[in-house]
């Protein structure tokens, strides 16, 4: 690919038109103030290696224009300087020695360790550019737009096409005391026991009690957004087919959930609630009993992939056969055009317990593809109906971990939203990892209960599962090194634990309890999976391992998916790649080519895995773990030889089909990082992996080319690989972001959302005088301590190198 070497040009550029003689003075001042030199190089940032730069894809029509408001092209060029032009500025707040550094460049052929790497003047050079491009555009008339938003100047109240106003009911008693504005009911649920509804084959719904012990009401929320909220800079409400015209408020969205004081009757005179009296996994429990004609309540405890290998296979182990040589694994990847023709399905393993199937030999397992239909037929012969499926909620804790009163709230509003209001569709558990190893809490039950009252709050207890390191170490013999089975590295294996003792759930949600979403729970989870399920295949993975940029790339079914092929073509990533040692799980390419493919395949398939961030390549990337690798190689493979992709952020989705394979896939010594786990697994069984591009905010008014080349610098405009921004000393660049796990403003967003103190915005005085904040549905990662905070607070950016 051609390579695109900006054009030098001076800091007073052609693009600067006449303006009053004020602003001219203004920017003479402030450039000479922060150069002591007019600049003569003025480039965007480098990417890969040696100041070379990958060119951007030509415009798309996005809307972007050149045109810039009064202060535009004075900002750009400031926030677009080199690290040349900045050799007399300096950050205060970096103590980084700029003479530490490492001789050579990124492709010079040295191995390099991610911290000797992080010492290349290229890299340091990226480093002061970004600092000073964040640092001096802090004061901008464009830049922090997401602080101090309120119900004082909402505006776009009905700007919503009729599938979102339907979602919204007048309700004439939800008047509030600190606004003028008058919410609304919102209803994002499934128009339950309608005609359409029975005509589909579904069983009656039948609606649950809550705490108060009347059924779940509806949230109220207002219309409308925010006057001067932003763009997204990643992900897109369209994309997501999201109301974007919505704003939350704290009283109205955790209101029934504590942050107000509930009621309910008792001898018919309603008493304030407890909430350490509600017993949230009885009612979830009661609640499924109620509609269990609409799922399938029957499943086995039977993974049928454990047929798909001889040394896992139920009943007599076989012989290995001696492995043939293969080609190396880069060159196997290099080849993603090559055809996988279609194999015969697999001898059908047994479902009735204590039965052991045949012994499956070597050509056998090889040849079980996964194409065999689910063995569900669509309507359930037990009920009569077609079965719902549904997803367990894993929220991750541990031991010692102090739940407070918000923690509290955000569970109760998962219950409430996802479990008892779908009647059952959802059930929320508590995995809670027992740290101290000499608790034998699966040999004592005294101790078990213990702990578990000493560990978690009474109100959850009854819907918490237990966990410790013995329990999954015993389940994964082989996996013999300490660094592959601790928590850090392998979080999945309690998961894949759950799954196989909780075979109902057709998906699992792994949950962080430092995730806040501002919107409504089970709009924002139906959305995801609505939108991966209509994902095509072709260009999937392609799609996948970029930051979506819709001032960019344009929109994400046209501009976006043409722009992949335009990159790619042919050479995209076309079902599992061959290795000896794997043995694929999913389905074979209907074509031989993905050009003969109209973006139909996979289109109706649910997702095996969905992530909220890109799945990007890890190799030569310098993320700190990219060569976690345990097994996958046999005498002509290294462990660090197969393709693997990685998420930022565990929040995700994964399907019972993919957990079981990663079981079995452990159960024989073959393992990578947690962030790694699912999408590796998923790529080499040729299974369906989605990056869902929510809504991302910035605190910076960052234009489409600018944000792409920082974010997705890879020599096709992707996330990893070389100069990838999840790199070693390279995170700083989502100081502004609303996700990622380390980043300003989840926490300062959401303190303030509160009616918590943060940097200057929040608190009742301020709420007084600007009015209550709200905001739009927003994911925020990570939120930590959330608590009220004092006078003064700041929320700070934490990063160890960078």
């Amino acid at each position: 690919m051609k390579k695109w070497h900006p054009q030098s040009r001076r800091l007073f550029g052609a693009k600067l038109r006449p303006r009053s003689m004020i602003i001219i003075v203004f920017a003479m001042l402030t450039a000479y103030y922060l150069l002591f030199a007019p600049s003569t190089s003025i480039q965007v940032v480098p990417s890969n290696s040696q100041g070379s730069v990958s060119p951007p894809p030509p415009a798309t029509g996005n809307g972007e224009s050149d045109a810039e408001d009064q202060y535009g092209a004075i900002h750009r060029e400031l926030w677009e300087l080199t690290a040349e032009d900045l050799r007399d500025w300096h950050d205060p707040t970096d103590g980084e020695d700029p003479n530490d550094v490492e001789p050579g460049f990124e492709t010079d052929g040295k191995e390099r360790g991610f911290g000797d790497l992080g010492k290349l003047q290229h890299e340091k050079d990226m480093r002061k550019e970004w600092r000073h491009a964040y640092s001096v555009t802090s004061n901008f008339p464009n830049s922090n737009l997401i602080y101090g938003k309120t119900l004082a100047n909402l505006e776009n109240q009905e700007a919503r096409p009729e599938e979102f106003s339907v979602d919204l009911k007048f309700d004439p008693d939800a008047d509030v005391e600190y606004s003028s504005e008058k919410p609304v009911r919102y209803d994002p649920y499934p128009k339950y026991n309608s005609a359409a509804w029975k005509n589909a084959g579904y069983a009656q719904y039948f609606p649950c009690k809550g705490a108060t012990g009347e059924p779940v009401e509806d949230l109220l929320v207002f219309k409308g957004r925010p006057r001067d909220w932003p763009l997204p800079r990643f992900g897109s409400y369209d994309a997501l087919n999201m109301d974007p015209n919505l704003c939350w408020e704290r009283e109205t969205r955790l209101g029934p959930y504590g942050l107000h004081r509930q009621f309910k009757k008792v001898g018919g005179e309603p008493q304030p609630l407890n909430f350490d009296s509600v017993n949230w996994g009885d009612l979830q429990r009661m609640c499924l009993h109620r509609n269990a004609q609409r799922f399938d309540m029957n499943r086995e405890r039977v993974n049928e992939y454990l047929n798909v290998y001889p040394e896992t296979v139920i009943g007599p182990q076989l012989p290995e056969e001696p492995q043939q040589p293969e080609q190396p694994a880069q060159a196997q990847m290099a080849k993603r055009d090559v055809p996988l023709e279609p194999e015969p399905n697999s001898t059908p393993v047994s479902t009735n317990p204590g039965v052991v199937p045949a012994p499956v030999g070597l050509e056998t397992s090889k040849q079980f593809t996964g194409q065999q239909k689910h063995p569900r037929s669509p309507k359930n012969p037990t009920t009569g109906y077609v079965s719902e499926p549904r997803t367990a909620i894993l929220l991750r804790s541990y031991t010692g971990k102090d739940y407070t009163e918000n923690d509290k709230q955000n569970i109760r509003s998962l219950i409430s939203e996802l479990s008892l209001r779908t009647g059952g569709q959802y059930e929320v558990f508590l995995l809670v990892q027992v740290k101290d190893t000499n608790l034998r809490i699966f040999e004592d039950d005294d101790v078990y209960q213990t702990v578990l009252s000493q560990s978690v709050p009474p109100e959850f207890r009854s819907m918490t599962i237990l966990w410790n390191d013995d329990i999954v170490w015993k389940l994964y013999p082989k996996l013999t090194d300490p660094e592959s089975k601790n928590v850090h590295t392998a979080q999945w294996l309690s998961v894949q634990k759950f799954s196989q003792d909780y075979p109902q759930f057709d998906f699992v949600w792994n949950w962080e309890m430092d995730f806040r979403f501002t919107g409504h729970h089970y709009h924002l989870l139906d959305k995801l999976g609505e939108f991966a399920k209509k994902q095509p295949r072709k260009g999937m993975w392609e799609r996948n391992e970029r930051w979506y940029i819709p001032t960019f790339h344009g929109g994400y079914d046209d501009e976006f998916r043409q722009d992949i092929e335009k990159r790619y073509g042919n050479n995209v990533i076309w079902g599992a790649p061959k290795f000896p040692f794997i043995n694929p799980i999913g389905p074979k390419p209907p074509v031989a080519s993905p050009s003969q493919d109209n973006y139909e395949w996979g289109v109706g398939e649910d997702a095996d895995v969905i992530t909220v961030s890109p799945m990007f390549n890890p190799i030569n990337s310098n993320w700190v773990i990219a060569n976690q690798v345990w097994g996958y190689n046999d005498s002509t493979h290294k462990s660090q030889d197969i393709p693997r992709r990685t998420t930022i952020v565990t929040q995700s989705r994964v399907s019972k089909r993919l957990l079981n394979i990663m079981h079995v896939e452990n159960l024989r010594g073959n393992h990578v990082a947690s962030e790694m786990t699912p999408q590796t697994v998923a790529l080499l069984h040729g299974l369906k992996a989605v990056y869902a591009p929510h809504p991302v905010f910035m605190d910076r008014d960052w234009k489409g080319k600018f944000l792409n080349k920082w974010f997705n610098p890879g020599e096709n405009g992707e996330c990893g690989g070389r100069g990838s921004p999840m790199g070693w000393g390279r995170e700083r660049r989502y100081i502004g972001s609303t996700w990622y796990y380390r980043a300003i403003p989840p926490n300062r967003l959401y303190n303030n959302w509160m009616g918590w103190p943060d940097t200057g915005i929040g608190g009742s005085q301020w709420e007084e005088k600007h009015g209550r904040p709200c905001l739009p549905p927003v994911m925020l990662h990570q939120v930590k301590n959330t608590e009220p905070t004092k006078n003064g607070h700041e929320t700070t950016f934490e990063l160890a190198y960078g």
